[in-house]
């Protein structure tokens, strides 16, 4: 189902955070488990080359649509019926940019007087900032499963395809880690920039001291996201790049495991 927008709450009374949102689905089938209600939050601090949502890109007043807690909620148990194996996901853009209001609207979502909704944060991480983690106390300790997008193995490609180092990323994901949360590792393979089987293993190295990663979800690039830049007026930065062959990423996918499972095994005989 197309996402759509809010509209703004003016004037609202909320006992919660109120947040800027870019707009919500609401039947999302690739965000989560099960059918969910998909919030997609306004701003974002990476500048990844092949990001097909330049327009949540905007931090600040005035960006977004400024919504409540209470008003997302009504919409999602406008449409409960449909989410019973699903539940809330909040995207974006990138939601660490708002944990108190993230972390709201989740544990509003567990106490929900219908029964509890199953929350799912959808993150690069790079927002997370770890010299001050009483931020993210209530998010994280209200959160049942993260989507961690890990966009490149390697410090220096990775600031080449994003602009931002990986040190907060890896910073979020050890604490998830370390709180047992559930966590999908999420990478999108790009030609000629991820798509080689030494990133790809490099890649489930990386993630394999994170023994909460319950999944790997691999994601072909695709072109889709050019006609914005054409219409916001900007360069898209990876003009000439063909979409990704998907006939090669089971062997990619398959790559990545053996690079996990090599750093687990490293792991265990260091242990010994």
């Amino acid at each position: 189902m197309a996402r759509v927008q809010l509209d703004e709450d003016r004037d609202v009374e909320s006992r919660y955070a109120l947040g800027r949102i870019h707009s919500i689905e609401s039947m999302g089938t690739v965000d989560g488990p099960g059918v969910r209600f998909v919030v997609f939050t306004q701003g974002c601090p990476m500048r990844c080359a092949y990001c097909h949502n330049p327009d949540t890109w905007t931090v600040g007043e005035g960006a977004g649509t400024c919504v409540s807690v209470e008003r997302l909620l009504g919409e999602y148990e406008s449409n409960r019926p449909f989410y019973r194996t699903g539940g809330l996901t909040v995207t974006g853009g990138e939601p660490l940019l708002q944990p108190e209001f993230v972390g709201d609207l989740f544990a509003a979502a567990h106490a929900a007087p219908a029964g509890r909704i199953h929350t799912c944060l959808d993150s690069c991480g790079y927002a997370y900032n770890p010299k001050k983690p009483e931020r993210f106390e209530k998010l994280l300790s209200e959160t049942d499963m993260v989507l961690l997008d890990i966009k490149h193995s390697d410090p220096v490609g990775h600031k080449a395809l994003t602009g931002c180092e990986p040190d907060r990323i890896i910073a979020f994901g050890d604490e998830l880690a370390r709180r047992k949360i559930k966590v999908v590792i999420r990478h999108v393979v790009v030609p000629g920039i991820t798509d080689t089987e030494e990133e790809c293993e490099a890649l489930g190295r990386l993630v394999a001291p994170w023994h909460n990663v319950v999944g790997l979800e691999m994601l072909p690039y695709h072109t889709m996201g050019i006609v914005k830049y054409e219409q916001l007026g900007l360069e898209y930065p990876l003009k000439g790049v063909p979409a990704m062959d998907k006939g090669r990423m089971p062997a990619l996918r398959e790559a990545v495991m053996r690079g996990l499972r090599a750093g687990r095994a490293a792991e265990h005989n260091c242990q010994g």
